[in-house]
């Protein structure tokens, strides 16, 4: 499913217009997305968190040439799913 299946599947089931869907969806994950850059988490009970983590630095190869470079520390998106999720997907 992507975005647009998931508009279109929201509108028919609530009766909203899909503009207004859309308008929502871009509204939630726009958060979603500016807290994450803040360093917050995002909780959502029953569906799961939006975190971030942090991945520390490490050496790796160049797949081309084969040789060795570093790799810098970097954060990135994690999430984790609730319990109501894991029963539901199960």
């Amino acid at each position: 499913m992507n975005k647009t299946d998931l508009v279109n599947n929201i509108s028919e089931k609530s009766g909203l217009a899909k503009k207004d869907v859309e308008a929502v969806l871009n509204g939630v994950l726009g958060e979603i997305t500016e807290a994450l850059a803040q360093g917050d988490k995002v909780q959502l009970i029953g569906f799961g968190t939006f975190e971030t983590r942090k991945r520390s630095g490490r050496s790796g190869r160049n797949p081309q040439t084969g040789t060795p470079i570093e790799i810098p520390e970097s954060t990135v998106p994690a999430f984790k799913a609730g319990n109501k999720l894991k029963e539901a997907v199960n």
